[in-house]
Parts: structure tokens; C-alpha cells; sequence
């Protein structure tokens, strides 16, 4: 059925039109009565609780930052069976990001491209409907990512951190710095192995015992990604997501004129997927073994969560999948991960 309607309705949709319409769906479905009933087609195996980060998560599988940037469907995607729901990316000072349109489907790649430019409510907001998600007696373990405002320098940017992790941390599981959005002026400089050292002191010092990691973008050397992981294991953090949306625009199949036409942005989805596993198995071989490594990228079907966690991932997150596979995208990749067992 999803497949017939996302060829004759959505695909014809400009792309955040479209998302924004099934939010308020997706919302509804965390709520009683309809909570319960999703819950019990889509709960996972008991066989896939997976621990990591100290936390017990009902699935390795979960929800990558950027499709719940402000936390208002956090329920309602724990009731479509992801066992966790990375928010964000929030910042400390509201924004509307760039201008729209901004966000293009590569359906021949079954790919996106974004330049959303960290559109959130702010951290302050997030932080509320976080404290409130958290009440709920059956609840999905609650990632934050956490980004640079826009209109603060990169100069500033620790302390813009700082702000936004003073918010979150007291109510989210675990928190995520992200320095690998190609789509904030500057961000990804922030990657820099002498820039990025302060900037994830003063988070984590900031964070308290909240579990803290770091996102890094695929378009980086083999050889700066490990000093990156090597840093982060000296500075104590908890983990790394690897990895963000990549700048690159090949392989593809979409027409070269069209993907020009669409502008600057991060490519996620399918086209992704072998550099997100090479940038996995890289960081997996510069930390410890009882390091955290969330794997997102790429990811659409059980065999490619199988295939990240046999690579070393803690945790494997999806979002580009879920425009093309539809709501029981959860279910179906659990379903086949317990099969595998």
C-alpha cells in the first residue's frame, strides 16, 4: 500500500511538504488509544535489547537526527518500533534555517538532499517537550543533537554549545555534538582536531553524566577520522556517530543536470552507504572495544543493520529510508534482525 501511495501522492509533493503532513500523523499514533495498538504490531523481539551508552534499548535500530528536530514526535515513533529517537539538531537560539525549497528527493537513488540549515524551535522548547516525553511510562531512549546557532561565530561557538547542552542534557539519555552539517557556514571547520579538542571539553564538562558523543562527517580522510576518534576517547566521551550527510554527489543515478539544479546540500540515503560503513569500520579500529559507535548512513534494510553491527556498531540509525519504505519501516527491519538470530 505505502509504495502506491508514495508513488501517486508524495512523490509529487515538494519533499518537507510532504513531511510536514504525516507529522501530526505520526504524533497521533503515540497517543491512547492508538498507542497501544501500534505498539503491539510493531513492539520488537525482546531478543534484540541492546545495551550500550548504559541504557537498555528495545532495538539496535533507531531514529537518526534531522526527522524530529523539535521532539514533538517522540512517542509516536517509539510506537512505530524504533528503539531509539535522536532529536534534533537544536540550537541554542531559534531558527528558520535556509531558505525553501530545501529539501529534494533523488528517487532513482532512493537518496535526499538537504540544506535545512538546523531549522529547530530552540533548545529551550526541545528541552520541554524532552522532560515531558520522558514522563512516559513506556518510553524510546531520547538522543539530542545539538548544533551551532547560526548567527553566533565560530569563535563563540563552545559556549554556544555549552548553552544548548545546559538545557538538554538534564532531560535527554544521551547527547550528540554535531560538527558535520555541511549546510552551517563553517561548522564543519569546527572538525579540526585542534578546534575541536576545547569545544568537546567544555560540552562535556557541561553535560555532567549525560552520555556525550560526537557526529563526524563522511567526507573526512581516513586519517583525520582517527585522530578525531583518538581525541574523543582522550577527552572522554562516550561514543561517535558516524556518520553525517556527505557533500559528494557520486555514485548516482539521478540526471547530473537535476542534482546540479537542486544546489548545495547533504546527500543522504542509499548513495551513502559504502562510505558510511568504511568511516565505521575506521573508527571501530581506533577505539576501545567498549567505545559506543552509532552507525547511520545508508542503512534500509535488516542486512544492512546486520551488516553494520557485524562492523562494530553499538547502534545503527536510519532516516532517508523511511520516505521510501513508510511507517512499519521499524517493524520490518526488526522482524528481519530477529529472524537472523
Amino acid at each position: 500500500m505505502y509504495p502506491f501511495i508514495f508513488r501517486t501522492v508524495f512523490s509529487h509533493m515538494d519533499a518537507e511538504n510532504a513531511h510536514h503532513l504525516v507529522v501530526p500523523i505520526i504524533r497521533m499514533l503515540g497517543v491512547w488509544p492508538f498507542a497501544p495498538i501500534a505498539r503491539a504490531l510493531t513492539k520488537p523481539d525482546p531478543r534484540l535489547q541492546t545495551r550500550a551508552l548504559g541504557l537498555t534499548f528495545d532495538s539496535p535500530f533507531g531514529v537518526a537526527a534531522g526527522f524530529d528536530k523539535n521532539a514533538v514526535m517522540t512517542e509516536g515513533l517509539h510506537a512505530l518500533g524504533f528503539g531509539h529517537v535522536e532529536i534534533g539538531t537544536v540550537t541554542a537560539i531559534a531558527q528558520e534555517g535556509n531558505p525553501r525549497p530545501r529539501l529534494y528527493r533523488l528517487i532513482e537513488d532512493r537518496g535526499l538532499i538537504n540544506r535545512m540549515g538546523f531549522n529547530n524551535k530552540g533548545a529551550a522548547a526541545a528541552a520541554r517537550r524532552l522532560a515531558k516525553s520522558r514522563r512516559h511510562p513506556r518510553r524510546a531512549i531520547l538522543g539530542a543533537n545539538i548544533g551551532k546557532s547560526r548567527v553566533v561565530d565560530v569563535d563563540s561557538a563552545a559556549a554556544d554549545y555549552v548553552t544548548s547542552t545546559m538545557q538538554i542534557a538534564p532531560v535527554a539519555d544521551y547527547l550528540v555534538v554535531n560538527v558535520s552539517s555541511p549546510n552551517t557556514p563553517g561548522l564543519r571547520g569546527l572538525q579540526a582536531v585542534e578546534t575541536l579538542r576545547p569545544l568537546l571539553e567544555s560540552v562535556r564538562d557541561a553535560a555532567g553524566t549525560t552520555p556525550l558523543l560526537v557526529k563526524i562527517a563522511p567526507d573526512l580522510p581516513d586519517d583525520e577520522i582517527q585522530a578525531i576518534a583518538r581525541l574523543v576517547v582522550d577527552v572522554g566521551l562516550a561514543g561517535i556517530v558516524a556518520t553525517n550527510t556527505t557533500i559528494a554527489r557520486e555514485p548516482l543515478s539521478t540526471d547530473a543536470e537535476k542534482v546540479a539544479a537542486m544546489g548545495a546540500g547533504g546527500l543522504s540515503g542509499a548513495p551513502l552507504r559504502q562510505r558510511s560503513l568504511e568511516v565505521l569500520r575506521t573508527v571501530r579500529a581506533a577505539v576501545p572495544e567498549d567505545f559506543c559507535v552509532i552507525s547511520a548512513g545508508g542503512v534500509e534494510t535488516a542486512a544492512d543493520v546486520r551488516e553494520r553491527l557485524a562492523a562494530g556498531a553499538n547502534l545503527v540509525q536510519g532516516y532517508t529510508a523511511f520516505i521510501y519504505r513508510g511507517p512499519f519501516w521499524a517493524r520490518q527491519i526488526n522482524r528481519g534482525l530477529a529472524q537472523a538470530l
